[in-house]
């Protein structure tokens, strides 16, 4: 039997729902089997009156709340997001700060002033007399005691001038004792009146001439004879050989300190040591003779030596707006050498009423020295008074409290009133 849902020539029949939406069968019908009868009857007619499209509305409008939902979701979270940066902007506008407070007390303060160690004896040695060097006996860093024989010049000229003198002194001798028979003769015959006293004189006084010439004739011989001594050079004091600038064959001048390459030898006795330290004019007045101080090295980090004020120049060098102080050390170990770099700790005692600041925490400005206070969180440039200036720190003798919050590090574009931020905590 042939579906009826299909038309005569195979065609699909209308569906059932086309029907609900309006179109409708209006072919003639006979009761029974009316699609068997007259197939090709059959015509569709479309119901004006019933508009297309026309079916459920809740999808669309579900559609439309979930989109607006989300445009007014996107708006709020970026309305969050726009508060939070603006709040971290100004939070990041306010510049934060770390405080500390002024130590009271500044009695135990030390002023630390570079030094220069010296030998306690120094002295070049020279040669007194012309030659060459024959043997030498001591050689640097070599310890001598006194009177210890050094070197050996010779000195062949010296040598001749002292054979020239001895026989100067033999004729003046000769002509002394020449004269002093004449004069004896003369005055032998004066007293018999055989000769005139003027003849007498003059033997007499011929005798002194001669006896003069003899005795500066011996004083020459002398003086060569202490030139030719010099041959031999000793030491002076007992101490450490620091430098020897002759060897054997060396040719060598007589010389003195103003000619320093005729210097032989360099002696320095170092059993006890000399520290000079320039001291500021400002702190002229800790310096107290026969005060002990303590002297530290850079050569022994953990060593203090302790010294004594041995004397002081007592005038300020207007060069250097400087006092000359000198620190002796025992040094029998010989740890502390002449010429090496120290530093002396000078004790200074602070006033009563003095704080003590970190210098990092000062201002310079064109009104004077400044310090930033936290106070309300604003900043207030607070003048100040400084008193001794210890290097890493300073000392406060005005301006400031134990309680006020100081500002560390302050930067140079810190100003009166700036809103600022204290790390750790609000001030």
């Amino acid at each position: 039997m042939p579906n009826e849902n299909l038309h005569a020539h195979g065609q699909p029949a209308v569906p059932t729902a086309l029907q609900q939406e309006g179109l409708r069968d209006t072919s003639p019908s006979t009761p029974g089997n009316d699609h068997e009868q007259n197939p090709h009857n059959q015509v569709l007619q479309i119901d004006t009156r019933t508009r297309l499209g026309q079916g459920p509305r809740i999808p669309v409008l579900a559609v439309v709340a979930i989109l607006l939902v989300a445009i007014v979701i996107g708006i709020a979270s970026r309305h969050h997001s726009e508060k939070e940066l603006n709040e971290a902007t100004d939070i990041s506008a306010v510049q934060t700060v770390a405080v500390i407070h002024a130590s009271s007390g500044a009695a135990s303060q030390e002023l630390r002033l570079p030094a220069n160690t010296e030998a306690y004896v120094d002295t070049p040695i020279f040669s007194r007399t012309n030659g060459y060097l024959q043997k030498w006996f001591a050689d640097i860093g070599q310890h001598v005691e006194k009177g210890q024989l050094l070197a050996i010049v010779q000195t062949p000229e010296v040598d001749q001038q002292v054979q020239q003198a001895e026989a100067e002194v033999n004729t003046a001798k000769a002509n002394a004792q020449l004269a002093e028979i004449t004069s004896n003769r003369w005055k032998a015959l004066l007293a018999k009146n055989a000769v005139s006293r003027q003849e007498a004189d003059q033997a007499s006084s011929d005798l002194t001439a001669r006896q003069a010439a003899l005795n500066s004739a011996e004083a020459n011989l002398r003086r060569l004879q202490q030139m030719q001594g010099f041959e031999r050079i000793y030491a002076p004091f007992s101490g450490i050989i620091t430098a020897r600038n002759v060897d054997i064959g060396s040719l060598i001048q007589a010389g003195d300190s103003t000619n320093t390459h005729a210097e032989l030898f360099h002696l320095s006795s170092i059993d006890q040591v000399r520290v000079f330290v320039p001291v500021p004019e400002v702190h002229a007045a800790a310096v107290h003779d026969g005060e002990q101080v303590k002297v530290t090295s850079d050569a022994f980090p953990n060593e203090v030596f302790t010294g004594t004020i041995a004397r002081n120049s007592r005038s300020i060098d207007s060069s250097t707006r400087t006092l000359n102080m000198e620190v002796d050390l025992e040094n029998h170990d010989h740890k502390l050498l002449p010429g090496q770099y120290a530093f002396v700790h000078l004790p200074l005692a602070a006033g009563d009423n003095s704080l003590t600041l970190p210098s990092n925490a000062i201002l310079f400005r064109a009104e004077g020295l400044r310090v930033g206070v936290v106070r309300n969180n604003h900043v207030h440039l607070q003048p100040i008074e400084i008193g001794h200036d210890y290097g890493a720190t300073v000392e406060v003798i005005s301006g400031l409290t134990p309680q006020d919050d100081v500002i560390i590090n302050p930067s140079d574009s810190l100003a009166e009133g700036q809103e600022v931020r204290v790390a750790g905590g609000t001030k």
